[in-house]
């Protein structure tokens, strides 16, 4: 693997965190968008049969744009920054299929109210293991693929604001290693790629429920259909993190190469179609390049509104 021969400035960790961002906010417009055909998505998307006009993004990107400006303007995550920042999108535009925990607690806490107690109480005091913090984190593993560590710290304090279940919380991990690691692999072979990110990421995410997922994801063979394996692993019905991490790492490993095909292999699994497609945007996308991602994708899906608090000349491709 070819190493960078310069150490990163924030400016290219920004640059790398967009990249993710604008893979992720692309499945997720696609995902939301074939949703209720999502089986079909091969025929659809072969017979160019998508709508040209601005496809609507949901909440899982709403969250990341917010995860992405806290990085921008910290350089790192602190909870309460972050959970503002969360709370501040949700009131400007709720209609964005927040579900009804994120709602219940995204209010709390615009009210004032403070987000560890909310997310706390989550589920009964048990915290959430859903698989939002999941969706929104692979920006924050390509900020911060220079150091594994810090990928680990990071997203588990990205997770806490709104998951604070062991769960919701390994799954935002093993997003965030696979989208560091699928930067860092971008030089290797297909296969080679992909066994550093399977490695990594069954390495270094927590013991539970998600990483027996993860682990049990990487026996299926890619050879399986999509549907099939969505069987296996589940692809979201149940909306945790152990339900659906390990199908989206599948998929995203599946195509790694290959956003197009990678978008319709998720799709062809169903579940919950736009965290699926979010979760393996965002990490193909860092193995690809942006001109991996069909252009005219990227100029269909909706413009990406960022705020960025402090001088910068970034913005994402199509903003």
């Amino acid at each position: 693997m070819l190493q960078e021969t310069t150490q990163p400035t924030h400016e290219d960790r920004l640059q790398r965190a967009l990249l993710s961002l604008d893979g992720l906010s692309v499945g997720d417009a696609l995902g939301q968008l074939l949703s209720t055909c999502a089986r079909s998505a091969r025929r659809v998307i072969e017979q160019d049969a998508l709508p040209s006009s601005y496809w609507w993004h949901t909440d899982d990107t709403q969250m990341a744009m917010s995860l992405v400006e806290e990085l921008a303007a910290l350089k790192r995550v602190s909870p309460d920054s972050l959970a503002h920042r969360f709370a501040q999108r949700f009131k400007a535009d709720p209609g964005r299929g927040y579900g009804k925990g994120a709602r219940m607690q995204l209010e709390q806490i615009a009210a004032s109210e403070s987000w560890r107690e909310s997310s706390a109480a989550a589920f009964s005091g048990r915290g959430s293991k859903g698989n939002g913090s999941a969706m929104r984190v692979a920006p924050l593993g390509a900020y911060f693929a220079d150091d594994l560590d810090l990928v680990l710290s990071e997203s588990t304090q990205s997770s806490i604001v709104t998951h604070s279940h062991p769960e919701g919380i390994a799954g935002s991990i093993a997003v965030a290693l696979a989208a560091a690691q699928a930067w860092q692999a971008r030089f290797l072979d297909l296969d080679s790629a992909r066994q550093l990110i399977w490695d990594t990421v069954l390495d270094r995410t927590p013991p539970g429920e998600t990483l027996d997922g993860i682990r049990k994801a990487r026996a299926v063979p890619f050879e399986m259909s999509a549907e099939n394996a969505a069987r296996i692993l589940g692809s979201g019905f149940l909306v945790t993190a152990p339900d659906t991490v390990p199908f989206a790492l599948w998929c995203a490993l599946r195509h790694l190469n290959n956003y197009r095909e990678a978008l319709i292999s998720t799709l062809e699994g169903d579940g919950d179609c736009d965290t699926n497609c979010a979760i393996m945007g965002g990490i193909v996308a860092l193995f690809v390049g942006r001109e991996g991602i069909p252009a005219s994708w990227l100029q269909s899906r909706e413009p990406l509104l960022l705020n960025f608090n402090h001088p910068s000349s970034l913005s994402p491709e199509g903003a």
